[in-house]
């Protein structure tokens, strides 16, 4: 009965959690993309150009890095997680909210640095508690809800309609005052509900863990962490595979109105298509990897992204073109298994903030901050297929990567072990015959 009863506890505890933390980094992707959505409006009364956004959003990307990595470290270190997921949260909040008071690209790039320095931690703080209430059939896909999906629903889908409208009826400074409202909101939920430790303890990411050392109250370096070969892979994977993200997801807009030469309207059609995406297979993809294992997923899906950007360059109409973005925009799944759902499948419970930072900090800081400013400097010289043909490029070679990734899901490696041993029943049998 009390086990039963704790069964259920944890159960809904899970649920709830997953919840939360979807609404935390959905509204995460919120304020990042809302520049993007409110540059337009921006852009005239504060006298900036396409290369001074670029640069604020690389100022983002290389604080983002550096803050994921020092604090998952310090978080693993410590063994606190709630208190610093609130203070991001409220960091982030505070940080949207004040670039409705910049005067120039100065103090943009500035609140805009600061609100890296906010997000960053926010990703492995939120997988290293989701991985520790996650039932293991079940945390490829919570994980994938949370990292890829929410991301996708709140940042890509809803944002846009909502910041705009806003921006239209009262301001663009306005827009940004009220994107601060659902933070301080999601951070009165974290305090409210998110318990440092699930029910029950520690369950599910030190027992079904395939891979992972066992766990011990030592800290475990950065360096001992690339001798994992599972977290050395991934950090490169997340190198190629944030070019693909963030060079199609900056380009494609100007692409298919100046080089596909689609009027703005149909342009938005293309990027709804690409936004459904990213829900659909942010999703679906971890939660295939569940049934069939996280490396093949991972190889079969890279490929696929990589088609995305070939397809923009490509596809005749309107319509082939949109059900061609969708079928094909599959990168956004990936990223929950080797940012994420990996690394904590490889290392103990202890490292999965410390694995999860490092991977993230390194994807941010190449394909975030470097990649998209040689890619634009390419397009300016070269054209606009430049940058499609690099971002299909780092998918190819994340796909590559992936081949030497050790396999981690659980029900996979249960069924392999099944598996030898009825082959070993069998040869004992045989040979008992003999």
């Amino acid at each position: 009965m009390t086990s039963a009863s704790s069964s259920r506890s944890a159960w809904t505890y899970e649920n709830r959690l997953l919840l939360i933390l979807f609404m935390t980094f959905g509204f995460v992707f919120f304020d990042r993309l809302a520049l993007s959505f409110l540059f337009p409006f921006m852009s005239a009364e504060l006298h900036l150009t396409n290369t001074q956004l670029g640069m604020v959003s690389s100022a983002l990307a290389l604080t983002w890095a550096l803050s994921g990595a020092a604090t998952g470290a310090w978080s693993d270190a410590r063994g606190t997680r709630k208190p610093l997921l609130i203070a991001a949260v409220l960091g982030f909040s505070v940080c949207s909210a004040l670039s409705g008071l910049v005067g120039g690209f100065a103090s943009l790039i500035a609140f805009r640095a600061l609100m890296g320095i906010a997000e960053g931690p926010v990703l492995p703080l939120s997988q290293s508690l989701m991985v520790e209430s996650s039932t293991p059939s079940r945390r490829g896909l919570n994980m994938g809800l949370l990292q890829g999906s929410a991301a996708g629903l709140l940042g890509a889908m809803i944002g846009p309609p909502v910041v705009i409208g806003i921006a239209t009826t009262y301001g663009w400074r306005e827009a940004f005052y009220v994107s601060c409202i659902p933070g301080f909101l999601i951070a009165l939920c974290i305090w409210r509900w998110v318990r440092e430790v699930p029910p029950g303890g520690v369950r599910h990411a030190q027992a079904d863990t395939a891979g992972a050392p066992a766990a011990s109250g030592a800290a475990v370096s950065r360096w001992a962490l690339l001798k994992e070969r599972n977290i050395l892979l991934c950090m490169l994977i997340s190198c190629f595979f944030l070019t693909w993200f963030i060079v199609i997801i900056s380009f494609a807009p100007v692409f298919l109105v100046e080089s596909r030469h689609l009027s703005p309207a149909d342009m938005g059609v293309v990027m709804t298509c690409l936004g459904a995406a990213w829900v659909f297979w942010g999703f679906a993809v971890p939660a295939i990897s569940d049934r069939i294992g996280r490396k093949p997923t991972m190889i079969a899906f890279a490929l696929i992204a990589a088609v995305c950007p070939i397809v923009m360059m490509q596809a005749g109409s309107l319509w082939a073109l949109g059900a061609l973005v969708f079928a094909t925009y599959t990168g956004l799944g990936c990223f929950t298994l080797f940012m994420a759902t990996i690394p904590a499948e490889t290392v103990p419970p202890r490292a999965i903030a410390s694995a999860l930072g490092l991977i993230m900090g390194a994807g941010e800081l190449i394909g975030g901050f470097v990649a998209p400013t040689v890619a634009g400097f390419a397009a300016d010289k070269y054209g606009l297929q430049f940058a499609m043909w690099t971002s299909a490029a780092g998918a190819i070679l994340a796909c590559v990567l992936s081949f030497g990734l050790v396999e981690t899901a659980p029900a996979v490696l249960r069924k392999r072990a099944l598996a030898g041993t009825a082959a070993s029943r069998l040869d004992a049998q045989n040979l008992g015959g003999r």
